[in-house]
């Protein structure tokens, strides 16, 4: 990975860069971040993450965002929290992008739409046999904790988080975002893979491709009936199924 927001100037010590590359690989692991987060994390004061913050957000490599809050709402405005933008995500990834990219397009100019759901699927496949044995390994109660550390080997950054009546599985980074972004049925497929592998139906919440900040995935309490919904959908209006596919 190369080194990310690092000024043009050549004093910029080492140190510096080192620390200013630990905020923005904390902000990949773990999803847009408030200062309070990130000086917690990383055991800095909040004012040097407030320096190190402005350096990357003048660089394109993180940017501001309003808090997105879940359930009732606190007195205040929510705490601004800062995401990784293309850009920043970009410096951690030696990507072949366009490469898939073209592959996925010849697909479909050659054998359809279709192929290419195959073909996303097929891919979905050999990723959930290890998703599954890992999931299996663990008790009822920890299954989505279980995938969630199974998705972080493959490179997803991947937590999971109790939610009102379920749980979400936060994927904070994804290899595949870019390509994702023409082709959604790489995501659909990820989609049902969760919703087979959990036994029960998954809904989309938000989708790095889609420009959200991190892929969260809302898995309802057992009980919550069975099949797969890959509608776009908000926490505090679970129940309507208006929105964009997701990708």
């Amino acid at each position: 990975m190369k080194n990310v927001g690092e000024a043009p100037q050549e004093e910029l010590a080492t140190g510096e860069r080192s620390t200013r590359n630990r905020v923005a690989r904390s902000i990949l692991d773990h999803g847009p971040s408030t200062v309070a987060d990130l000086a917690k994390r990383l055991g800095l004061t909040q004012a040097a993450v407030r320096r190190h913050l402005d350096a990357l957000v003048h660089e394109n490599v993180v940017e501001p965002r309003e808090q997105r809050v879940y359930g009732a709402r606190t007195r205040g405005r929510p705490a601004k929290v800062f995401a990784l933008t293309d850009c920043g995500r970009d410096a951690f990834d030696q990507s072949y992008d366009k490469l898939a990219a073209d592959a996925l397009r010849w697909i479909t100019e050659r054998h359809g739409e279709g192929a290419v759901v195959d073909f996303a699927r097929a891919r979905i496949a050999a990723q959930a046999e290890t998703y599954k044995k890992a999931m299996d390994a663990a008790p009822p109660e920890q299954r989505t904790e279980a995938l969630a550390k199974a998705l972080t080997a493959d490179g997803y950054a991947a937590t999971a988080r109790s939610a009102p009546v379920g749980e979400q599985l936060c994927q904070h980074h994804c290899p595949v975002a870019h390509v994702a972004e023409q082709f959604p049925q790489l995501c659909e497929a990820e989609t049902e893979m969760f919703s087979t592998l959990l036994g029960t139906h998954v809904q989309r919440l938000a989708t790095i491709a889609h420009g959200d900040g991190v892929c969260t995935t809302f898995i309802p309490r057992s009980g919550g009936g069975s099949g797969s919904s890959t509608t776009r959908t908000t926490p505090s209006a679970s129940a309507s199924t208006a929105g964009r596919n997701p990708a």
